[in-house]
């Protein structure tokens, strides 16, 4: 039985990227309890700039973005343990996250923790310049205008590489697709599009990065190879642990599945962000927690909670 003598809200949000921050602050201005659990790792914080974001015709950072976020959810009350959450279990119609620091009991959980990209193989300490320089870079749909015209290498092969190939190849004729760890496995069909496209194709190793003051080169097998930007496209793990470990169906990718109110297969669990499958941009979550919060407020007014 779970003990509701220990710390009880209403909500209990996990993550504290632009989807939990969004959430945090509606279910605060709905009257309900509720705490967000945040380990500092949203991917959003890693953002030098992005420029796609509506309201910031300038641009903002990443990590100036989640202040402003985190700052307003404060505003109604919402409260903030910086605490991983490590496991999360589901008796009698409630559930019990534990944490690092303690022990937190609610009727509605959201989930919103998002994913990690497969990084290339370098130094993490010589990624992280990189990325903040914005040599390294993950997100072709946010920043693929930051890059027009410009020399891209994409780190990947088969279906997925040459997708992104081909996507960053409206922005530049100057794009080049590497295998990360040998030869590539593309099909015949595969490299007659990259070549009707102007895409030039190297075998790896992708090794051997050094960060120059206006480019990034590596080698490419026994090639070096220098350019303006790195795109990885090896691919991402999905952070669902929490939500499979009580029962929630996922997607063949990984992804949590949810509904048209992100309600996940579990009553009581809800998901939104790049841990649920869809365009992971910061629009699509904050769209998903304004969703997610809502669901959650209705569903706890009908089982007589949210009532003042």
């Amino acid at each position: 039985m779970i003990d509701l003598g220990r710390d009880s809200v209403d909500c209990l949000v996990v993550g504290g990227g632009p989807a939990g921050l969004a959430a945090a602050t509606y279910l605060g201005r709905f009257h309900l309890s509720a705490v967000v659990c945040d380990t500092g790792e949203s991917r959003a914080a890693r953002i030098p700039c992005t420029r796609n974001q509506p309201g910031f015709p300038d641009g903002i950072a990443g990590a100036d973005l989640l202040h402003r976020m985190r700052r307003q959810a404060k505003r109604y009350g919402v409260r903030f343990d910086e605490a991983r959450v490590t496991t999360l279990v589901r008796e009698d119609g409630r559930f019990r996250a534990d944490t690092s620091g303690r022990d937190i009991v609610t009727c509605r959980v959201l989930l919103a923790t998002g994913l990690h990209n497969r990084r290339p193989h370098m130094d993490r300490r010589l990624h992280d310049e990189a990325l903040a320089q914005g040599r390294i870079r993950y997100c072709p749909i946010c920043d693929g205008y930051e890059v027009t015209g410009k020399r891209i290498a994409v780190i990947g092969t088969g279906a997925h590489g040459v997708r992104e190939a081909e996507f960053l190849r409206s922005y530049s004729p100057h794009v080049t697709l590497v295998c990360a760890d040998g030869p590539h496995r593309l099909d015949r069909l595969a490299r007659e599009r990259l070549t009707v496209a102007g895409i030039e194709f190297l075998d790896g190793p992708a090794s051997h990065f050094v960060l120059r003051r206006d480019s990034i080169a590596f080698q490419a097998g026994d090639l070096w190879v220098q350019v303006d930007s790195v795109y990885p496209a090896l691919g991402s793990d999905i952070r669902s642990e929490l939500g499979t470990a009580v029962g929630a169906a996922r997607t063949r990718e990984g992804c949590l599945q949810v509904d048209a109110h992100q309600r996940t297969t579990v009553p009581g669990l809800y998901a939104a962000g790049d841990v649920v499958s869809g365009l992971d941009q910061i629009s699509v979550a904050v769209g998903q927690a304004a969703l997610a919060a809502t669901a959650m407020r209705n569903d706890l007014s009908d089982a007589g909670v949210a009532r003042r």
